[in-house]
This record gives C-alpha cells, sequence and structure tokens, in this order.
C-alpha cells in the first residue's frame, strides 16, 4: 500500500509545478479531538481559536514553557500534490492530521516566515516552527514516505507542510483562492 522511495521521487516534478503566487484551498479538516477527523464544507479561521473547532487549543504544546497551545502552530497546511503523492486516495488524505490542503508551492524559497495568504476572507502568515513527520506519519503513509518528506529537499518544499497562524479572521472553503499578499 505504501509507495517506494523511487516512486515517490517520481512525484517530485509535479510538487515543483504547484502555483507559485495562487493557487487553490482543496481540502480543510477539523480535529475535534485527537484522532478525530471531520472534512469541512466552509471553515471559520479566528485569530484565537485558529480553526474554529478545531483542538489547538485544547491540545496545548511541549513547546511552551507552560504546556499551552504554541501560537505560532496555530493552523498546519500541507501541499494537496504532496499529500494526494504519499496519501495515495483522497480518503487518505486527513490522515496527515492537517486542517488546510492548498494547490500552492509552500516551499521555503516561495514562502519564506512571514508571507501572508488570503485565502476566503481570511489572512494567515507562515510561521518560523517546521513542520515534520513523525511517528503516526509513518505508520499511515510508510517509512519511505516519512524518509521523503524530511529529506533535505523534502523540508526545502515543506512537502510536510507548514506551521501558520491567522492574521486575519474570515471564512473559508475548499475552491476558495489561496494567494499570496
Amino acid at each position: 500500500m505504501h509507495l517506494q522511495a523511487t516512486e515517490l521521487e517520481t512525484g517530485l516534478d509535479h510538487i515543483r509545478d504547484s502555483p507559485r503566487d495562487a493557487g487553490s484551498v482543496e481540502l480543510i479538516v477539523r480535529r475535534p479531538a485527537v484522532g478525530d477527523r471531520e472534512i469541512l464544507a466552509q471553515a471559520e479561521l479566528h485569530l484565537v481559536e485558529g480553526l474554529v473547532g478545531d483542538n489547538w487549543r485544547q491540545r496545548g504544546s511541549r513547546l511552551t514553557d507552560d504546556g499551552s497551545a504554541h501560537p505560532e502552530m496555530q493552523l498546519t497546511v500541507m501541499n494537496s500534490r504532496a499529500v494526494a503523492l504519499v496519501a495515495r486516495r483522497a480518503d487518505r488524505w486527513p490522515l496527515a492530521g492537517d486542517q488546510l490542503y492548498v494547490d500552492l508551492d509552500l516551499s521555503t524559497d516561495n514562502l519564506p516566515a512571514g508571507t501572508r495568504l488570503g485565502l476566503g476572507t481570511a489572512v494567515i502568515e507562515v510561521t518560523e516552527p517546521p513542520h515534520t513527520g513523525c511517528a503516526k506519519f509513518s505508520q499511515r503513509y510508510g517509512v519511505e514516505a516519512l524518509r521523503f518528506v524530511n529529506s533535505p529537499e523534502g523540508r526545502r518544499l515543506r512537502l510536510r507542510g507548514m506551521m501558520a497562524k491567522v492574521v486575519g479572521s474570515g471564512l473559508v472553503r475548499p475552491g476558495d483562492v489561496v494567494m499570496k499578499m
């Protein structure tokens, strides 16, 4: 079921061809509790709550001194071409655990920390913390997929995705344009 390294490598050119300035929101997933996923037709992005109804705030972070949610890790965004490659089927995309799946070049060259993106009526900002594959990612998509997204090129392209925060509250729907501002 999982792809081997050579099969993953063949998908790199398609991922690299992702739109650089304006793309589309392909999927929105809310995580109401650990392990639960809800595919949304519309989501509210909020300055304090992040994706409304998601468990980001309740879950907290081991990276903050008091265990509270990390403000720079409010949202996770993954390239839809990358998740399509590793997941192999659309119904397996939500297993990645990200909230927003977009057809846009997420590379560090194209979207350095501080870059703002408009999507729907909301605005998000790319943040510095890296988003890397973990044991759950490996279980769901395979060891080779984990190595692929965490490789130097995978990190540069942000194949595992990127962290972001909401800087302008609003609504977003699949099919909405996501655009560099």
